[in-house]
């Protein structure tokens, strides 16, 4: 019913998380009564952010220099390294206003039923980084099957390196850190606790 150029869009949209086939219909059709400046400036933003945003070489965060404000910032503790799935749970952490320490994102979760194997993520790069000054690595991938799976194997590989603490209880299991408040991420980074 809808021209083959509205529905590549809809498909498109109903590609991104969360995003249904009538909330892409909607969307679509938004964007087709905006004025062409704004429904381009969508695209160009898409655009720009592929061509500019990359990962921190340090720690896997997002940025647009060699090194992410975190990294970069010299009032961090330098002793601790929150572990992260992803760089969405950077914000999520950052928000509670807690914890001053650096992080690494790994780039996911393990998962071996998906083909997500150890050399997949970012767990080589993070053992090499606790050699250099690290007291403590906080575990603080997603209280899900596969977040748990991933903080148990982190835990057996740096146990003999550096004390591992893991957030505490108060996320839901099954939940994501990103959809957590800062109240509950706040109370879970204070009492964290050994993996």
């Amino acid at each position: 019913m809808l021209s083959p150029a509205v529905d590549n869009l809809v498909a498109q949209l109903t590609r991104l998380p969360g995003i249904g086939t009538r909330t892409a219909q909607r969307l679509a059709f938004h964007l087709l009564a905006a004025p062409a400046d704004e429904a381009n400036a969508i695209g160009l933003a898409i655009a720009d952010v592929k061509e500019r945003v990359r990962p921190c070489r340090e720690c896997g965060n997002l940025t647009e220099e060699e090194l992410c404000a975190v990294c970069s910032d010299p009032r961090r503790d330098r002793t601790v390294i929150c572990v992260v799935e992803q760089p969405v749970d950077v914000l999520s952490l950052e928000r509670t206003h807690e914890y001053r320490g650096l992080y690494h994102v790994l780039g996911g979760a393990l998962s071996p039923l998906d083909g997500v194997d150890p050399g997949d993520l970012r767990i080589s790069l993070l053992v090499d980084r606790v050699q250099n000054g690290v007291e403590e690595v906080v575990l603080a991938t997603n209280p899900t099957m596969t977040g748990e799976a991933t903080a148990a194997y982190l835990a057996d590989r740096l146990r003999d390196r550096v004390a591992v603490t893991r957030l505490a209880s108060g996320l839901p299991v099954g939940g994501d850190l990103e959809y957590a408040d800062e109240v509950t991420l706040g109370r879970a980074l204070v009492g964290r606790r050994p993996a």
